[in-house]
C-alpha cells in the first residue's frame, strides 16, 4: 500500500484577488506574505521525516511551498500534478466569469461545474484531470510500493485525487481544499482509502 499526502500550495496573489489561476505562472501566482507564513506553519507542524519521496507540481507556487518543508528529499517535478487549466479563462476574475456564465457555476461554492467546458471549450475537463492524477498515483504506487510520499500540488488537483478515490455521483459535493491543507489517500491496487481531507491538525497527520 502506498500512502499519498497531498498538500495544497500557500496563498498566492491570484488567490487573494479572486483570479482563476489555472496553469498561469507569473507574478500574480507567487506566494503572498501570508502564503509563505502558511507554508512555514505547515512545515513546523507536518513531520515529513518518514517520507520516501517528494513530488511537486512544476509551477512556482508549489515549488515555493515545497521549499519550506523540513526535508532533504529532492523534489521530483511532475506535470500530472499541475492545476486544472481553464484555457482562455486562466487569469480572469472568477466573479466576472460567474456573473457572465452563471449556468456553469455552482452558486454555493462559487466554482465551475463540469459543464464549464461548454463555454470555455479550450479548458481541461474534470475527467481529464482525474485521469492524469489516477495515472500519477498508479505510477507512484509501482515505484514506491509500501512507501509514503508527499505531493505538493493544487486545490482542484487534490480534489481530483479524492474524486478518484471516492467516485461520488456529484463531484461538486466535495469542495476544493484550503491552502496548505493536507489530504491523505492510500492506494493498494484498485482500492483507495481516503483517510482525511483538508486537514490542518498536526496531532492527526
Amino acid at each position: 500500500m502506498t500512502t499519498f499526502y497531498f498538500v495544497r500550495h500557500g496563498q498566492t496573489t491570484a488567490n487573494a484577488t479572486g483570479l482563476k489561476q489555472g496553469t498561469i505562472n507569473d507574478d500574480r501566482t507567487h506566494l503572498t506574505a501570508l502564503g509563505h507564513a502558511q507554508a512555514t506553519h505547515l512545515a513546523d507542524q507536518f513531520d515529513v521525516s518518514n517520507m520516501d519521496a517528494l513530488f511537486v507540481s512544476p509551477l512556482d507556487r508549489t515549488q515555493e511551498t515545497a521549499a519550506h518543508l523540513h526535508t532533504d528529499l529532492q523534489p521530483q517535478l511532475d506535470k500530472r500534478l499541475l492545476e486544472i487549466s481553464y484555457g482562455s479563462w486562466d487569469g480572469q476574475q472568477n466573479a466576472d466569469l460567474q456573473a457572465k456564465y452563471p449556468e456553469v457555476f455552482d452558486q454555493t461554492l462559487n466554482d465551475v461545474l463540469p459543464t464549464y467546458t461548454t463555454v470555455a471549450s479550450d479548458g481541461e475537463s474534470f475527467d481529464q484531470v482525474q485521469a492524469r492524477i489516477a495515472d500519477f498515483m498508479a505510477d507512484v504506487e509501482t515505484r514506491y510500493p509500501n512507501g509514503n510520499v508527499v505531493c505538493v500540488t493544487h486545490g482542484f488537483t487534490v480534489k481530483s485525487a479524492a474524486l478518484v478515490a471516492l467516485q461520488p455521483q456529484d463531484p461538486m459535493s466535495l469542495p476544493e481544499p484550503d491552502n496548505t491543507s493536507v489530504t491523505k489517500i492510500a492506494k493498494s491496487g484498485d482500492h483507495y482509502y481516503l483517510w482525511y481531507y483538508n486537514r490542518f491538525d498536526a496531532q492527526t497527520y
